[in-house]
């Protein structure tokens, strides 16, 4: 394995190997979908690409290849873990009723073993006919089909069992034969064209062939593990959720969302309060305030984002003060004698919608 891999030359290792294969780039992929696109941000690299997968003809061509930022608050509870990130790298390839499944397999074990030195030994695939093992779909709705799943071995010694048996076999690549669209009564009908469309987690494939333990010790995570356990000691796991709940909130502010009540910006402010959280449980005095510089630029730069680093800090700064004045009142209303009891849905009902208290605020007030 080559642990000196950063993620930038993997991701440049990715994109012109599949140049060499005829694919075009897309470049500039935001979080921020398509006008008129029902959901918040880019959840897959697929997502932006969903008219051509339904038959438009793209404008580069029938294949394509990218690399896309997505953001899944769906694994928010597992963020701490050694492979999720709520803010994570996408990289994608897609033919557009081109080439088929075993072609697309056929070249990625090629760039896995060839192209950076895997152990083939190391890399196990699933193919299951099945829906419910492997059947990949966006959503409720869309674009959808079979798929091949591509795990490598992250254990100390030689591989061992089966994915479904053994965590240490870790998913770094899905391909997909996109053959169906899933309607909204759940029916299937078949796509215009067969299409392939492969994803592979930049940050989980650079961990593993840097040999480290978690995604949060790959190289795009190192400045973030020198400069913060410095400022706040935390243990391990408090330690990822903040850093992967601010660098994710830098990026979203830097693909320019603003907190709110509602929408992109309520995201952004449950991830902020959600790591305030955190970092408040062991000293009510840390804040945002004292965050080095170098992580906001690192975070932007990393992304290629135009926000000038100096505007990061005062919207965070300001939405700390603003949760700090909220949890002072969410305490003094939680004192009243109506809320000394278990507390009902029209109990919070009345908190969130009287004084603005969402329930996991709540329940976190009560457990004080």
């Amino acid at each position: 394995m080559n642990h000196h891999t950063t993620t930038e030359q993997l991701a440049g290792t990715f994109v012109e190997y599949f140049e060499e294969r005829e694919h075009r780039r897309i470049v500039g992929s935001t979080l921020l979908p398509p006008p008129g696109d029902p959901v918040l941000f880019t959840t897959s690299g697929m997502h932006p690409l969903t008219p051509y997968l339904e038959g438009r003809p793209h404008p580069l061509g029938r294949r394509l290849v990218n690399v896309q930022r997505c953001l899944r608050t769906t694994d928010l509870e597992e963020v701490g873990d050694a492979t999720h990130l709520t803010v994570f790298e996408m990289l994608g390839t897609w033919s557009l009723g081109d080439y088929d499944g075993p072609r697309s397999l056929d070249w990625g074990y090629g760039l896995l073993t060839e192209g950076l030195g895997i152990d083939p030994g190391r890399l196990y695939a699933t193919v299951e006919p099945t829906v419910e093992d492997n059947w990949w779909s966006n959503g409720p709705v869309g674009p959808c089909g079979p798929d091949s799943e591509i795990f490598l071995w992250s254990g100390d010694g030689p591989p061992e069992s089966t994915p479904t048996r053994d965590d240490r076999w870790v998913e770094v690549w899905n391909h997909v034969t996109m053959t169906h669209r899933r309607l909204d009564d759940g029916s299937l009908v078949p796509l215009p064209q067969r299409n392939v469309d492969t994803g592979l987690g930049l940050e989980r494939l650079a961990s593993l062939l840097q040999g480290k333990p978690s995604v949060f010790e790959c190289d795009v995570f190192d400045p973030w593990r020198s400069l913060v356990p410095a400022l706040w000691p935390l243990d391990e796991r408090s330690l990822r959720v903040v850093c992967d709940h601010l660098r994710s909130a830098v990026v979203v502010l830097g693909d320019g969302v603003r907190p709110a009540n509602t929408g992109q910006g309520y995201v952004l402010r449950r991830l902020v309060r959600r790591m305030l959280t955190l970092l408040w449980r062991d000293d009510p005095s840390r804040s945002l305030g004292d965050l080095p510089d170098e992580l906001v630029r690192h975070t932007l730069d990393h992304f290629r984002q135009d926000m000038d680093p100096g505007d990061v800090l005062p919207i965070l700064c300001e939405e700390e003060r603003r949760f700090r004045r909220l949890l002072e009142r969410g305490r003094q209303v939680l004192a009243r004698p109506r809320f000394r009891g278990p507390l009902t849905e029209e109990d919070f009902h009345y908190l969130h919608d009287t004084h603005g208290l969402p329930r996991e605020l709540v329940t976190s007030l009560r457990q004080e």
